[in-house]
């Protein structure tokens, strides 16, 4: 579980760079919108992208969240990240997964929940949910 400090930064920013490490060992970095979700930030992606190969290859990660203007406060987590895909989840759960990363992400509702349920499977989307092991930045 985040901090309530950090919960609370997260809730309200989600603009985000996302690392993980490539198969050379060099970094690749997303932008990405992420919001809180289960023990950690979390957000979508499609199961083509980059970060979800370097993921299941190795899930160590950081996660920079930052408020809009990128210089009003930054929190960054470094962990694991903990992929959630058709692979690893039942579809009933991955769907009401993608759902709550929507929300949490967006701060509102899909206009239509059976086309957004279509098009996560259509790109075969995977949560991934950044479970830190430590939390820094000018904001915590």
């Amino acid at each position: 579980m985040l901090p309530t400090n950090v919960q609370e930064f997260v809730t309200k920013n989600h603009l985000a760079s996302f690392s993980t490490l490539r198969g050379n060992g060099g970094m690749q970095l997303s932008l990405v919108l992420a919001g809180p979700f289960q023990e950690g930030a979390a957000f979508s992606t499609p199961g083509d992208r980059a970060k979800y190969k370097n993921l299941l290859r190795n899930p160590k990660c950081s996660l920079l969240v930052s408020t809009r203007d990128w210089f009003s406060g930054y929190v960054v987590l470094e962990g694991q990240a903990r992929v959630m895909d058709a692979s690893n989840t039942e579809p009933a759960a991955l769907s009401s997964a993608l759902r709550d990363v929507y929300r949490a992400t967006a701060d509102a509702e899909h206009p239509d929940w059976e086309e957004f349920d279509q098009a996560m499977r259509d790109e075969r989307r995977a949560v991934i949910v950044v479970v830190p092991e430590s939390i820094y930045g000018t904001a915590v």
